[in-house]
């Protein structure tokens, strides 16, 4: 589509909804809407204006934001070949309207979105974690969760299940050399003083 096409789109929802931003970026339309307005702006998009499928649905993590998320729909209409963005905000506590009423498929988009990222979503059918375990503490794609996680599961094979531990660092910290393979390293090497003690003296000792 034309930039002009898309500029005719984006007033087409300006008519409709005058508090939503748009802009245009890479050949698409970006929509900002107020949180509490997004399932009458989907409406519009897909009754409307022919954005016929949802094809992703996600969340962004902006922690020093007041409110720090991103919900980020994605559209799509097959009759225009034409791609739409639509972005609103929330917090941790302030939930966004599910569109699951405008397009069913946002069902387990939205699972994942608050599974990840801890989003809530107000009048969503089955609101449960999707790719976490339902035990599981805090939301992995948050900016602040740590990379370690707080907990690692293994199967007990006496207790016959999966236990939670606390997470366990063999080696906590790790130390890199880029050194030429033909250098080497000036220490010995993990395995190595299994070949030195044959050989009577070990490759990669450090020098005196």
């Amino acid at each position: 589509m034309s930039t002009k096409e898309l500029t005719a789109l984006g007033k087409a929802v300006r008519a409709k909804h005058k508090d939503v931003v748009v802009e245009l970026a890479h050949g698409e339309l970006n929509l900002t809407a107020p949180r509490a307005r997004i399932v009458e702006v989907m409406r519009t998009l897909k009754d409307e204006l022919g954005f016929q499928q949802l094809v992703d649905l996600c969340g962004v993590d902006w922690p020093d934001r007041a409110e720090r998320f991103d919900v980020v729909s994605h559209l799509l209409s097959l009759t225009k070949n034409l791609r739409c963005r639509v972005i609103c905000s929330t917090d941790e506590e302030q939930p966004v309207p599910s569109i699951t009423s405008v397009y069913p498929n946002a069902d387990w988009y939205e699972r994942e979105a608050f599974d990840m990222y801890g989003i809530l979503f107000s009048g969503h059918p089955d609101l449960r974690r999707i790719l976490t375990d339902y035990g599981f503490t805090g939301h992995p794609l948050r900016k602040d969760f740590p990379m370690t996680g707080y907990v690692e599961v293994r199967w007990d094979e006496e207790q016959k299940r999966v236990v939670y531990e606390p997470v366990k660092l063999v080696q906590e910290f790790r130390a890199f050399d880029f050194l030429s393979p033909w250098e080497g390293a000036e220490y010995v090497l993990p395995g190595d003083e299994k070949a030195g003690a044959k050989s009577g003296g070990v490759s990669g000792t450090t020098k005196p």
